[in-house]
């Protein structure tokens, strides 16, 4: 088993869905894998050309010490783009799913390994494409010791906390 840090710089979208008829959208994103889920701040007055230039953090362990199976859909980032709304609910304004088991097999193997920036269709509810989310991902490998220490705490706590390995 490996365990690392993947991390996860959001750095724009363009041609994003228009949800409001007067004024410019407000979008934000919500980045999920597996159990842990954060947000950026809201891109206010942006509109459809937004930039972020945010960084999220996110703990790995690869095969996953879940018991879930060893398969691509396990290993997926995914990207939920919304528009924020004061006086009603937010607008969804699309999605992508990037799979990233392959990086994170290239980071056990080298150390690091690094997606570089990339550019992801957002795909709305219909299945159709309306924009694009712009991505740069790398994963490290923690340390044969770093892992070991790891272990041992989850095994001795049943929980720990991965702010001390970040």
């Amino acid at each position: 088993m490996g365990v690392g840090i993947m991390e996860v710089k959001l750095i724009g979208a363009k041609g994003l869905k228009r949800t409001d008829f007067l004024g410019r959208i407000d979008p934000y994103v919500m980045i999920q894998y597996r159990d842990e889920e954060y947000t950026s701040t809201t891109a206010k007055g942006q509109g459809r050309k937004p930039v972020w230039n945010e960084e999220f953090k996110f703990r790995v362990e690869f095969p996953s010490l879940d018991g879930s199976d060893d398969n691509q859909n396990n290993y997926k980032l995914n990207l939920r783009v919304f528009d924020h709304d004061t006086c009603s609910k937010d607008d969804f304004l699309g999605q992508s799913t990037i799979y990233v088991k392959d990086l994170i097999e290239i980071g056990l193997e080298k150390g690091k390994a690094d997606f570089g920036t990339q550019k992801f269709r957002v795909i709305l509810d219909d299945l159709s494409y309306q924009g694009e989310i712009q991505v740069a991902i790398t994963f490290t490998a923690k340390s044969e010791t770093e892992q070991s220490e790891y272990l041992v705490e989850k095994e001795n706590n049943g929980f720990f906390s991965w702010r001390r390995y970040l």
